[in-house]
């Protein structure tokens, strides 16, 4: 199976981080707008993470890999924004404002609770391309949404789970409970029991909004994952963003399975202690979506609307890394054959549990 998706590995950071921005370049006049430009020694552009920041091996890494990424191939000016925690709408409206008042264009507001702000701020800067990953309640000219289907790429880890599994108990962790992790959870668990139907699939999430902390604290996936260990599970998989390296960490403790997301987690640096129990990753080409987005900006010809990344384009997939997971042909085989009758519309993956 080809490798979806590689992801530029950074160092853990810190949940709790302040808000800085950086290589913001000259600033753009205060009326309200800053102007797009074909010329590449000019155009800048930005990203503002998410929950957890940037070293959270998942999520928020990949969206940096596609900044640096267009750093070295398009000599775009690239600049960083991190969140704070428990901040609020103003609070991104303030970092997205900031960003764009600096010149940088496009800016893209990594994960679905940058909707509002984006929504706000989008209308005070109708000449710069704001890019929204994971959400496509806010629609604008100048919006372009980066969303995926998370719930194929789950199928895939749910088949994987259920071939590898030898108790046939398989464990999900949701960081939060909204939406976009509910695709998550339906996905692995259809995929689980389409391949084994007496498969016993628990499933926990680490908070409920407005508590985001499932996405950012790494000792609510530990213990989640210990309460599954203890229960029988012997493959976990957690969409739970830098709080998902617990669970990595506490199935690899026990000696069991942990399916990575986002990223190749097999491949983050800061999870190389435990990469040979990492059996494979449900992969979201963030990365690539934030690349394009970039090029797009700069080629002049700026994405707009919904951009759908799935299963059919590689735009979501199942990462295959670990040469232990390669070695399982039975696993791998039925993956595959899941992954062409997916594209072929033999298989029609449900989005809510």
């Amino acid at each position: 199976m080809r490798r979806i998706t590689r992801i530029t590995t950074v160092g853990i950071a810190s949940a709790a981080l302040a808000l800085s921005v950086t290589a913001c370049g000259k600033s753009s006049n205060d009326s309200g707008s800053s102007s797009s430009t074909t010329d590449s020694k000019a155009v800048k552009a930005a990203i503002a993470y998410d929950i957890g920041g940037r070293g959270d091996q998942s999520f928020n890494d990949a969206a940096y890999a596609g900044l640096k990424k267009a750093e070295s191939e398009l000599g775009v000016k690239g600049a960083e924004a991190e969140p704070s925690q428990g901040e609020s709408d103003a609070d991104k409206v303030a970092r997205l404002t900031s960003l764009a008042r600096a010149g940088n264009n496009p800016v893209i507001g990594v994960g679905f609770s940058y909707a509002p702000a984006i929504a706000k701020v989008s209308k005070a800067f109708p000449k710069t391309t704001f890019g929204l990953i994971d959400d496509t309640s806010v629609t604008a000219p100048n919006i372009a949404n980066l969303v995926f289907n998370e719930e194929q790429g789950s199928y895939l880890a749910g088949v994987a789970a259920a071939k590898a599994s030898k108790t046939g108990t398989v464990g999900f962790i949701g960081g939060v409970e909204v939406p976009l992790i509910k695709k998550f959870e339906a996905g692995f668990t259809q995929g689980v029991k389409d391949t084994n139907p007496k498969a016993k699939v628990l499933t926990q999430y680490l908070t409920q909004p407005p508590n985001f902390d499932g996405f950012s604290k790494p000792d609510l996936g530990k213990a989640a994952a210990q309460g599954q260990l203890d229960k029988g599970a012997d493959v976990i998989y957690a969409a739970a963003g830098l709080a998902g390296s617990g669970s990595i960490e506490a199935a690899a403790t026990a000696g069991k399975w942990a399916i990575g997301v986002d990223s190749d987690q097999y491949n983050q640096a800061g999870l190389a202690s435990y990469k040979d129990h990492i059996l494979t990753s449900v992969t979201k080409d963030v990365s690539d979506s934030v690349f394009n987005v970039i090029k797009s900006v700069k080629d002049g010809k700026p994405q707009t609307g919904e951009i759908r990344y799935g299963l059919a384009t590689d735009g979501v997939g199942l990462a295959d890394s670990n040469p232990a997971y390669v070695k399982m042909t039975d696993v791998t085989a039925a993956v595959e054959k899941a992954k062409k009758d997916i594209i072929d519309g033999k298989i029609t993956v449900k989005t809510a549990p």
